[in-house]
């Protein structure tokens, strides 16, 4: 199991996948994107629509339609994807996901997680979608589970 929702590891992988297919210019499809990543069509069409209107992901109408990033798309962080599906509470939350659990009445896990979540954190947030689309060593297949 993943740090992340299934949804925003889908939403992710399509990011990364949308980044590299487009990356000489163009336009990918949903069915393309769908089939490069392992995605159920109707799941990653929400999922895509979400991070459009957040101006994560960019698409066209037409022939030449189908979804891009754009270079403000390439400089937002990581953290920008994760929170536009998941919100903050990987940030921010309890590793048990306990309400009541904070720096006053911690739970068994507060310390250790809060350790690992303030890493998760600041690799999200340092790390640019376009710094990350030029490390994946992007052997397409890496992007499918």
């Amino acid at each position: 199991m993943g740090v992340f929702s299934k949804t925003c590891e889908y939403a992710m992988r399509a990011v990364f996948f949308i980044a590299h297919k487009t990356a000489p210019g163009g336009r990918v499809g949903i069915k393309e994107i769908a089939n490069g990543i392992d995605s159920p069509e109707h799941f990653l069409a929400k999922i895509l629509q979400d991070l459009s209107r957040r101006g994560i992901v960019r698409s066209a109408k037409g022939p030449n339609g189908g979804f891009y990033l754009d270079e403000s798309a390439l400089k937002r962080p990581l953290s920008d994807i994760v929170e536009a599906v998941d919100g903050k509470g990987i940030f921010l939350g309890c590793g048990l996901g306990i309400k009541q659990c904070s720096e006053i009445n911690p739970c068994p896990l507060h310390h250790e997680f809060k350790a690992i979540r303030n890493q998760i954190h600041h690799m999200m947030y340092k790390t640019t979608i376009g710094e990350f689309n030029e490390d994946l060593d992007l052997g397409i297949t890496a992007l499918k589970k």
